[in-house]
């Protein structure tokens, strides 16, 4: 290490040691649809480089170059590093610092920005000026109450808009069309109006869940022009099934609410569905043939409601599982033939129904566990 100006730098011999790490560690991904968990600086460090490349191309979005882009992969010792911060390769980490504000003397090149864990209360007009190779912004867990609406107007080729766990009570304005993931759970969001996705033609993945959203916050067409692959609404208000969800949907995940029954229109327009998460709902009834839209449905979770029976119109269910933790499918007990009777014996007991592989596709399992009071 070798200081000038107060600012340290790292030596030769800790670059060429850090590099092939650096490079291996890059084949970690970042922003899976999964649901969200809050990462630390290195976490998203890691990602940098061939991964940007990776999700442009898996998303759709345009790319700026037909190669990988060897210059994200090499370590840059800009003179640009916000007090306080740490900056490496193209990352800046300015996490838990107590930041009232987004900081300066960001480095226009910068791809990945952690702000995470700040008390910024305010995105202003020009925060992010200069920034357009930003690819990652992480505002998780500050106080924001207000954004610009050309806040994030700069952010040409940002994909993943992580900021979750502040005060908004309104999905921002004017989100960069190239962004492919918003992670904007545990906010105090009661209305999506329709036209704020507008333009989001790049967008595969919003997490919303822990928003006080109840179904009327719902505007019609809301989600018009969409086609994300994965959506999350849990822990919200809602009592049924939202309306007019994109049809390209893989993954649905509805857990946590209050939904009391599901109606044969639901589900109709959700014909990809892969995964359904309703657990931990009020759910009392399933309407015969509901689930008969679902052709390509491998994971439905009923955990947790108020279920007597397994429901109708799951394609050829045959084989049962029971434990008192959900266990691997490769030891089943066989059923009665479409016997769809379900009484749950102990505390935390898991049913699971798995069809039988000669028949073709179906689905995978159905985790059907109920807590009983003790």
């Amino acid at each position: 290490m070798w200081e000038e100006d107060g600012k340290v730098s790292p030596s030769p011999s800790t670059t060429s040691t850090m590099r092939p790490l650096w490079l291996l560690a890059a084949l970690l991904a970042l922003g899976q649809a999964l649901p969200f968990e809050q990462k630390g600086f290195w976490d998203f460090a890691l990602d940098d480089g061939l991964l940007m490349m990776n999700d442009e191309e898996a998303s759709g979005a345009e790319s700026t170059s037909g190669v990988p882009d060897l210059d994200a992969l090499t370590p840059t010792f800009s003179s640009m590093c916000p007090f306080g911060c740490h900056c490496h390769l193209r990352v800046v980490q300015c996490s838990d610092l107590g930041l009232k504000t987004v900081p300066k003397e960001v480095s226009p090149d910068t791809t990945l920005l952690d702000l995470q864990n700040n008390d910024i209360s305010e995105l202003r007009k020009d925060d992010f000026k200069g920034l357009q190779h930003l690819y990652a912004l992480v505002l998780v867990n500050n106080k924001i109450t207000k954004i610009h609406e050309k806040a994030f107007s700069p952010l040409r080729k940002l994909q993943k808009l992580y900021i979750s766990k502040n005060h908004l009570v309104e999905i921002p304005p004017n989100l960069p069309s190239s962004l492919v993931e918003l992670r904007i759970h545990d906010n105090r969001i009661r209305k999506v109006p329709k036209g704020v996705f507008s333009g989001l033609r790049n967008m595969n993945c919003i997490e919303m869940g822990g928003n006080p959203l109840e179904n009327s916050g719902f505007e019609p067409g809301a989600f018009d022009g969409l086609k994300l692959n994965y959506l999350r609404i849990s822990e919200a208000k809602l009592t049924g099934i939202p309306k007019d969800l994109p049809e390209t949907l893989n993954e649905l995940h509805l857990d946590h609410n209050k939904i009391q029954a599901i109606e044969l229109e639901d589900l109709l327009r959700y014909s990809k569905l892969y995964r359904l998460g309703l657990g931990h709902n009020q759910i009392r009834m399933i309407e015969n043939g509901s689930l008969s839209f679902l052709p390509t449905l491998r994971e439905l979770h009923l955990d947790n409601n108020k279920l007597s029976r397994v429901p109708a119109g799951l394609p050829d269910l045959k084989l049962l599982q029971s434990s008192q933790h959900f266990q691997p499918l490769d030891s089943r007990q066989p059923l009665q033939p479409h016997s769809t009777q379900y009484s749950p014996t102990a505390p935390h007991q898991a049913s699971t129904f798995n069809p039988p592989p000669s028949r073709g596709p179906g689905l995978n399992f159905l985790l059907l566990m109920q807590e009983r009071s003790l």
